[in-house]
């Protein structure tokens, strides 16, 4: 006979709730005070179309994002401080979601995920060995790929969000406001237009894919409080990943004396 399965509480998700919603709130009064022009695009860019994007040549060399984290994982929406962009095309939107989803590096978190989540016995239908790792796999490959194409495509071009993380940069404060800005950006996006909104496509988007995991998850999994934790994992992975890409120029610069920010001050 299976074990009982391990019964999940939902406290984790109503945490997090409270928090994303007092920092949207200082979001909104931190973008009241921005200046008009930061939402400009630059004057070289102006004449380029929707689906056109600046070189990271054009760009100084500090503050300066790569194409990769740690030369292996995919950090292509990561934008360089000070750049501004055009729009991104319906297309670009597509292309970004599949590269995040079909790089050869999107196994490695479903790999470690599936781990744990069999160590700790989280799905006892699964069983163990070989056959249950491989189940626990594909299960969360599966969630992955949902929650990107959700939250970065279907929920972007619906809602006319840009799916880039914009880095705020050393030059812009303090490690603790950059932490700050980057979690917010878990609950702030901008618009197709530039300008500050409600980040709709994270939010619903991370839910919508918690809520379609019931599909193929075991009966015993298809609770609220393990759907409303699924959607904390989706969006509090995200916010994690937004604080690598802040910080991620810093630690290249730092440990690799590649083209990064200068060295965040701390508080």
């Amino acid at each position: 006979m299976l074990n009982e399965p391990m019964k999940k509480s939902s406290w984790s998700a109503r945490c997090f709730v409270i928090i994303i919603g007092f920092l949207y709130s200082l979001n909104v009064l931190r973008a009241q005070q921005s200046v008009s022009s930061e939402l400009q695009y630059a004057p070289e860019l102006q004449h380029m179309g929707a689906g056109s994007t600046a070189t990271a040549s054009s760009l100084p060399p500090a503050n300066q994002q790569t194409k990769r984290i740690l030369g292996i994982f995919p950090n292509f929406r990561a934008v360089s401080t000070d750049t501004h962009l055009p729009p991104q095309s319906v297309k670009e939107k597509f292309v970004t979601t599949s590269q995040d989803s079909f790089d050869y590096s999107a196994f490695v978190l479903p790999a470690l995920l599936a781990g744990e989540q069999q160590a700790t016995n989280a799905t006892p239908e699964f069983y163990q060995e070989e056959a249950g790792y491989a189940r626990y796999f594909w299960h969360t490959y599966l969630d992955q790929t949902s929650e990107n194409y959700w939250v970065e495509f279907i929920g972007p071009v619906l809602a006319r969000e840009d799916t880039r993380y914009y880095t705020l940069g050393a030059g812009k404060g303090r490690a603790l406001t950059r932490m700050g800005y980057a979690l917010s950006r878990a609950v702030v996006t901008r618009n197709d237009a530039g300008k500050d909104t409600f980040n709709i496509s994270e939010v619903v988007g991370a839910g919508a894919a918690a809520g379609l995991s019931n599909l193929y998850y075991p009966a015993s999994d298809r609770s609220f409080s393990n759907t409303a934790d699924r959607w904390a994992v989706n969006m509090g992975v995200d916010a994690v990943t937004f604080i690598v890409r802040e910080f991620w120029p810093d630690i290249n610069h730092a440990l690799f004396h590649g083209p990064g920010s200068q060295p965040a001050t701390i508080p």
